[in-house]
């Protein structure tokens, strides 16, 4: 073992399900993993997505050694794009279709000149003094790996997103071999997903999901749209087979889907009989039963296809009573008031929405509780982290964890900027470094922050009030304050509250002269309006005022 200290950051991922991504330092080398984002949470006004806050590395850029992707989804490579932009020219690795959904990603985000280091599943990476073993892991996307980092202060094995699949769709089982000779060398520590680490059993086979989709396509009259993530390539290739059964033409709907199936193809990892796939445009114009759609959206999201079909505002397909609406996704924590709204909209629309609990249309891709312990008991590890979930699951699988006899004060479970440093065998948690939300908004990266956020839920709940204050030569009001209101009172019909507001404001000010300060007006008026509006209306309105 080295004195020198080993340092494991965190930066996403724990304590919410979502925007993974963690560091290892030694020296002066640091190793990065996973850069993913997180859906906006319901109170995140006007939020597109939220990213990990890595500050810790701005002044670090000169010892990034590179940067390690553990697979596709989103929430592990959402935010690869803006981690390119930061820090240009770190090597980047990633497994084949990994690197394939990446390059979509950086070819969409005019980044296509990035290179990706292309590596096998099982490859050994020498990067800076880290030695990683990639090893395959069954997940809900092809080529998912999880990976053993040695250092001369110890070997740490992180699962990545994992479950113990014996019949995957791919045919790729985890690698058993691996995680076996990992435990004959002594593992200092394991990270291990915890995302259903409430969950009791076992995880059921991609395959499970077969039975339904057949009585789906057995029974379906009408077209059939199925939503799912545009990165789940394997569910992709299961919808295929069962369009060739049943004889259905396949269309796809979302630029995400397109693009990723047509570089699933290319790579091998798709196979699509000839002639089934038919442009979007021309399956509407196919009878209703040849035809079976797949389309983005699956987690409600606004601007995704299936949002805009619910609302009737895709300008390509219009639900209409005899579809069936296939939801093949679980709903990522916070996501479930945006699903519930859409699935009603669909029944709304006279569709047959088939989702789960009330049908096997989808499986986690994430290990229950036996697998988790299962993980453990294979490894063996001294020290035990549980890494990606919400805090009541990375608390789930610490219980786990001490069940199976590792000593309590050897699991850490600590959240996002909480670093734990390895050193001679021990372990410590140290003093936390930034490791918070960074919105993005449109084009802003980071430049919308807790406050624009509380402004933004004010203006949602009560709207605002903009005051006007003209002054005339003695500093007095010139006339009555004029009252410009959104999301508060509908204009028209509030002609009495608002002389009596313009009265309130007239009376506050009556003492104001010339030495009056602008901000002194400003601060009378908000407070004698912003009491009045309350015991009027019981509402908290936004005041903006504005001295002319």
């Amino acid at each position: 073992m080295s004195s020198q200290a080993l340092k494991w950051i965190p930066l996403g991922g724990l304590g919410e399900v979502g925007k993974n991504m963690m560091i290892y330092e030694y020296g002066n080398n640091i190793l990065v993993v996973d850069c993913g984002l997180m859906f906006p949470e319901s109170d995140m006004h006007g939020i597109d997505a939220v990213i990990p806050d890595y500050s810790y590395l701005k002044d670090k850029k000169d010892i990034i050694r590179g940067i390690i992707i553990t697979h596709g989804h989103e929430d592990h490579t959402g935010a690869v794009p803006y981690l390119v932009k930061e820090f240009p020219g770190v090597p980047l690795y990633a497994t084949p279709l990994t690197k394939g959904l990446l390059d979509v990603k950086l070819r969409s985000a005019k980044l296509a000149d990035t290179t990706i280091n292309m590596v096998p599943t099982d490859a050994v990476l020498n990067i800076g003094p880290f030695n990683v073993e990639l090893f395959r892991m069954n997940h809900s996307i092809p080529d998912n790996v999880g990976y053993g980092v040695t250092t001369p202060a110890g070997l740490i094995v992180h699962s990545g997103d994992f479950k113990f699949d014996h019949t995957p769709v791919d045919g790729h089982k985890p690698d058993f071999t691996k995680l076996a000779e990992f435990a004959g060398r002594g593992v200092l520590a394991l990270l291990s997903d915890s995302t259903n680490a409430e969950q009791p059993g076992i995880t059921p086979s991609e395959r499970a999901i077969e039975p339904a989709f057949e009585h789906v396509f057995r029974d379906a009259d009408g077209r059939i749209i199925i939503a799912t993530f545009a990165s789940l390539i394997s569910r992709v290739q299961q919808v295929v087979n069962i369009c060739e059964i049943y004889g259905r033409k396949l269309s796809l709907a979302g630029t995400s889907m397109v693009d990723n199936v047509k570089m699933a193809q290319k790579m091998g990892y798709l196979s699509i009989p000839d002639g089934m796939l038919v442009r979007l445009e021309d399956s509407v114009r196919m009878k209703p039963n040849e035809v079976a759609i797949m389309a983005t959206g699956s987690q409600g999201e606004p601007s995704a296809v299936l949002a805009r079909m619910a609302t009737g505002k895709h300008p390509v397909i219009n639900v209409m009573k005899g579809d069936t609406i296939v939801i093949s996704a679980h709903s990522i924590p916070g996501n479930e008031e945006y699903v519930h709204r859409i699935i009603n909209r669909l029944f709304q629309k006279g569709a047959n929405v088939v989702y789960s609990p009330l049908a096997r249309v989808h499986v986690s891709g994430h290990a229950s509780q036996e697998e988790q312990k299962l993980l453990i008991s294979l490894v063996r590890p001294k020290f035990f982290i549980p890494v990606h979930g919400e805090l009541r699951m990375l608390r789930a699988h610490a219980r786990l964890a001490t069940d199976l006899g590792i000593p309590s004060e050897n699991v850490f479970v600590v959240e996002n900027g909480v670093p734990i440093e390895f050193t001679d065998g021990a372990a410590k948690q140290l003093e936390r470094v930034p490791g918070g939300y960074v919105f993005v908004d449109g084009s802003g990266v980071g430049d919308i922050g807790p406050v624009v956020i509380r402004d933004r839920e004010v203006l949602s709940r009560d709207g605002f009030i903009l005051m006007v204050l003209r002054r005339d030569a003695t500093g007095r009001l010139s006339e009555t304050p004029e009252l410009i209101t959104r999301g508060f009172v509908y204009m028209k019909g509030a002609d009495s509250l608002l002389k009596a507001m313009s009265t309130t404001v007239n009376e506050a000010l009556k003492n104001v002269n010339t030495s009056t300060s602008e901000t002194t007006i400003k601060d009378k008026a908000s407070e004698a309006l912003s009491k009045f509006v309350y015991a009027e209306t019981r509402r908290r309105p936004m005041i903006i005022p504005v001295v002319a």
